[in-house]
Order: C-alpha cells, then structure tokens, then sequence
C-alpha cells in the first residue's frame, strides 16, 4: 500500500486498506508492506500516524529484500497511482510472490482510457465516439462535449463542453491532471451503473449492479471523494443515497452484463474486473471506463455488489485468492 508519488494516493490508499485489513484480520494474518511518498518503504505493525511513524524507513532495494522474505501466501495491491497500479505490482511478479488482482499490464491499459476505450470497441462493446486532442481546433465532433484527462481517476479534471468558447480552459483543466487529454460525445440519460464480474474457474458470472444518482449531467469528483469535518480523506459515493443496488431482472441488466463479459475479456482481466457505464434514453449501454481493482473493504463496489447476493467479503477474499495461489503454482 502506500504512494511513491504523493501524499494523496498515499492518504487514499491507506483510507482503502485499513478497512481492508481490520475485515480480513478476522480470519487471516494481515502484514503491511507501506511505500511513503518519495519511495522509502515501511512494515509498520498498523496503519495508524503513531505506528507510521515508529516504522524504520528503509531504501527500496532494503524493503523489497524484506517484502521477499516474508514469502506471504498471497499479496493484495493497495496502491492506486499509476506506479503502484503497475510497476509494483509487475514486482511482485518478478519476486514470484502471488497477488490477487489484475496484472500490470492489465492496470496500465485500463489507467489509459484511450487505449482501454479502443480494446472494448474492438470487442464489439459500445463506446462515445471520441479523440485525443490538444487544441480546440482537433476538435470535430459535435457538442455537448466530455472533457478529461486519459490517464486519471475520481473525475478529476473532467468537465462537460456544450459551447466551443468553452473548450481552451477544459482542455487546460484536463492537460493539468495529465498528459493527453480525450473528448468523447456526451451520453445523454438514462442512468449510469457500475458492473463488476467476478472469474470463477473460468466462468464469468456478472454481480448486482450497482446505480449512481447524478446531481448534474456528469459525475465529479465530490460525488466520489470529500474530506471529514477532521479533515479526513472519505469515500462520499454512497451518501445520502447516491448509489445503490439495482434489483435483480431490471430491464438494462442482460445488456450490461453481456457488455461487461466481453469487457473483461477484451481488457484481459482476471479474478475480477468493474466496468462504468452510461445508459442512454433508449437503454443502450456504453462504456465509459474500467476499474479493476478492489480493496477488499467492506466499503469498496465489489465487495458491497457481492454482499447483496450475501457473499461476504471475507469469503469473496477467501475464493478468489485461493485461484491466485493457485496460478502462480
């Protein structure tokens, strides 16, 4: 867990795995391998300032040495910035140490929506049309425009164009948070759902979905993320009714599974994959983007999806690392 990279994907990567760990600690024996901003590495005994800070801070060539020596039965990733979603996790292959979760290049297509939009389009799944740009000028699609960065998550640096003088200070907004910024049509609503399937033994079998309400035309990020009155990172999706569990046989769920089968498939995904997508007026579903990744809190999408057909989090823990061990023998 933790972040080379900054102190917000360090914070939210801690949020994550502390939840983790106090539901899986119930059954297994949880240990801590924590990358701080800057590289160094810890094994703290908990995930709390007081124990951080206590945690001798060791060079990466001392904490991977280490890491390979505790030979764990299975790892999970916890790290949510681009090196911890790839490079990390690309280690742990080169240790021989099984992790449950999708492998680096799995995360490294997915945390590029332009690459991650053309491998589910190739599979015959519906996505906006859209384009890289960098000037106004590339723009040829009609509005109402989304404008966002290809390679970050939370809805950060997204905004929705419905005027052409809009489009310098979107595009600007994107290419802060970035890199390379993608247009895509706009999808009117409908609804927007999340799916998440699980591989079991090779069957994919599809979870309930999960639906947002919207406040405005698109998700931003204080529909995902906010700050406690302490100051505390916090997951806000799910207050006051933002999201719940669609109920089994909707019209839109034998669409939308078909669509987030061949998701997983097209990406390449194993164990599980969660797939976004927008609904359109007429029941249509496109996708949007791909999150394969879970936590394993109790909290987090796949886990609450699985806890409505009364899996736990502990047994959903328990089958899919059970494969992963089983793969990497």
């Amino acid at each position: 867990m933790g972040s080379p990279v900054d102190e917000f994907h360090a914070e939210l990567s801690r949020l994550y795995a502390r939840a983790s760990a106090e539901a899986l600690a119930q059954r297994h024996d949880v240990r801590f391998a924590y990358v701080a901003p800057g590289g160094t590495w810890q094994f703290p005994d908990g995930l709390d300032a007081t124990s951080l800070a206590a945690a001798e801070p060791l060079t990466p060539a001392a904490g991977i040495t280490r890491l390979a020596g505790l030979r764990p039965d299975v790892v999970l990733p916890q790290m949510f910035c681009l090196p911890g979603m790839t490079s990390y996790r690309a280690l742990l292959d080169v240790l021989g140490l099984p992790f449950l979760g999708n492998t680096a290049e799995v995360m490294a297509n997915t945390a590029d929506k332009a690459v991650a939009r053309a491998l589910v389009a190739a599979h015959g799944v519906a996505v906006p049309a859209g384009r890289l740009i960098t000037t106004p000028d590339q723009v040829d699609l009609p509005l109402p425009l989304v404008v966002k960065p290809a390679r970050s998550d939370n809805s950060v640096g997204v905004s929705l164009v419905t005027d052409h003088s809009e489009l310098p200070a979107a595009i600007a907004t994107a290419a802060a948070h970035g890199g390379d910024v993608l247009a895509e049509t706009f999808i009117p609503l409908g609804r927007e759902v999340r799916c998440g399937v699980l591989d079991l033994g090779g069957r994919l079998v599809c979870l309930p979905l999960e639906e947002y309400a919207l406040g405005g035309p698109i998700r931003l990020p204080a529909d995902k993320l906010g700050r406690s009155g302490s100051g505390d990172l916090r997951l806000t999706a799910g207050d006051g009714g933002r999201a719940w569990i669609v109920a089994p046989g909707d019209p839109i769920e034998a669409a939308v599974f078909d669509a987030a089968r061949a998701c997983f498939t097209a990406l390449g995904c194993r164990h599980y994959g969660l797939f976004d997508f927008r609904i359109d007026p007429d029941g249509q579903p496109w996708f949007l983007e791909a999150g394969p990744y879970c936590s394993f809190a109790p909290s987090s999408v796949i886990a609450k999806m699985a806890a409505a057909q009364d899996y736990s989090v502990l047994d959903l823990f328990d089958t899919l690392s059970t494969g992963a061990r089983i793969e990497a023998a």
